[in-house]
């Protein structure tokens, strides 16, 4: 199974790891990441969480090779407060969110992530969940996929695209990824489409509908910020200007001193952040990374640190 992590060792140096601690890496994918952190737990121990069957069960197989300090956990990361409590686990010392989808799942053609392979609109990360891109793309109103498309997708011709759809679905339902490309290319000029490929960002706002996934970042980033120990960091890996504007507007709220004390000689202390930003502007990949996997482009690396 091919799968290549992104900014990897900039991640792993940045999560600072205590040997002894508890981690917990959120998405877990192929355990790219995870495999690094558990070589260097010693008593310590890893919690990952992940919604792909597939993912877990050649991830565990992974690293049963290196110990047993892990469990893997089946559930949406937006649940890591309640299924980290039924583990007795309440405090961590470092949590990992390598957000987007990992290389396996976008060549896997059958799973319908990506939009350069025919396959039926599937797109779901939870093979189990219900909501698939075949019903957004046939059964959401205008009103619903126009919105989509600008808000997920930041999209500016969202509006004649949702147009096409709805009319071509009118004359015969809309089945694969490759009949939603043609759609988009035939509801934008040419030269439009050719110069910003609008299908990357309608294939992200529908991927990012169906997985619930920017709801589930906010809340599994206030809740990581809560459980964290002092001196614990979390590391979050974007892939998009919505997910990265989610974690610096999250980071930045929780690492400026409010504003009623901040000219105060002294501030007290349940106004004091709660975090310090451990690197200021976002760590980019490296130009040997971009040449050794292209889809590395436009990640992005924040690091923070429990004060």
């Amino acid at each position: 199974m091919k799968h290549y992590s992104v900014l990897k060792e900039e991640l792993i140096n940045g999560l600072n790891i205590n040997p002894d601690g508890i981690y917990v890496d959120c998405t877990l994918g192929y355990a790219g990441d995870a495999k690094e952190v558990l070589r260097r737990l010693k008593r310590g121990f890893l919690f990952a969480f992940d919604r792909d069957e597939d993912a877990i069960k050649y991830s565990t197989e992974e690293l049963s090779k290196i110990s047993d300090n892990f469990k893997i956990i089946y559930s949406n990361f937006s649940n890591l407060k309640e299924k980290l409590g039924e583990e007795n686990v309440s405090k961590v010392d470092g949590f990992i969110f390598d957000l987007g989808l990992s290389s396996p799942q976008i060549d896997e053609r059958e799973r319908g992530f990506s939009f350069q392979e025919d396959a039926k609109l599937d797109m779901r990360m939870d093979k189990n969940s219900k909501l698939t891109a075949y019903e957004v793309v046939n059964n959401y109103s205008y009103e619903d996929l126009v919105k989509l498309f600008y808000m997920y997708g930041e999209e500016d011709f969202s509006k004649p695209i949702a147009k096409k759809i709805i009319e071509e679905r009118s004359k015969k339902e809309i089945y694969s990824t490759l009949e939603l490309v043609e759609i988009i290319k035939s509801a934008v000029p040419l030269k439009y489409y050719l110069k910003n490929h609008p299908e990357r960002q309608i294939f992200q706002a529908i991927r990012i509908e169906v997985n619930d996934e920017l709801k589930s970042i906010e809340k599994a980033l206030e809740d990581a910020i809560g459980m964290l120990n002092p001196g614990g960091r979390i590391c979050v890996i974007t892939f998009h200007s919505l997910e990265d504007r989610i974690a610096k507007t999250i980071f930045k709220k929780y690492s400026e001193i409010d504003p009623l004390v901040k000219g105060l000689p002294v501030i007290p202390d349940e106004y004091k952040p709660l975090l310090k930003l451990v690197n200021k502007k976002p760590i980019l990949p490296s130009e040997k990374e971009l040449e050794e996997n292209s889809r590395s482009k436009s990640a992005k690396l924040r690091i923070v640190e429990r004060v």
